[in-house]
């Protein structure tokens, strides 16, 4: 009997998924890394008139409009001011591109499901459905986000349903 191939099988049978993680004030947050087209540094964009407070407007990046959402405006966490760690991660999601700002990016982690507990039923600034789980490496504890179910969800009005 053969075992070629079998370290391959285990790692793909195993479900470890990697996620990009990056921090909002004080908490530090995980989004599926295969979501993730590119990080770019922080410029102001052009402003929306009547846009939602935590859209911040929009850049043309490469011939692209994209909408730029501040997620410590959306999160409602306490107004940070905009740094050289400040940051945008360029989101590909259902064929949309969509900016969000960040405090600061962290890394790249692979969790594998063993690592990732379900989040506790809270009233949070996030909805639950939203939030996939709590992932924990030593002492971190991530906040793991369905990026694309909260960029699509009614209030963002970026990303249609399909």
């Amino acid at each position: 009997m053969s075992v070629v191939g079998k370290p391959a099988e285990a790692a793909v049978s195993s479900g470890a998924r990697e996620y990009l993680t990056f921090r909002l004030d004080q908490e530090e947050y995980g989004i599926d890394i295969l979501k993730v087209q590119e990080i770019r540094g922080y410029e102001p964009p052009t402003r929306i008139a009547n846009a939602p407070a935590f859209i911040k407007g929009v850049v043309n990046l490469r011939g692209t409009i994209v909408p730029i959402v501040d997620m410590r405006l959306k999160f409602n966490c306490a107004q940070a001011e905009y740094n050289s760690f400040t940051v945008v991660i360029i989101l590909n999601l259902r064929n949309r591109v969509v900016g969000i700002v960040v405090d600061s990016v962290s890394d790249v982690m692979e969790l594998s499901p063993d690592n990732v507990r379900s989040a506790p039923d809270i009233e949070s600034a996030i909805d639950n459905g939203c939030i996939v789980g709590l992932g924990s490496v030593g002492e971190r504890m991530l906040i793991l986000l369905d990026i694309e179910k909260l960029m699509s969800s009614v209030d963002m009005g970026l990303v249609t349903a399909e």
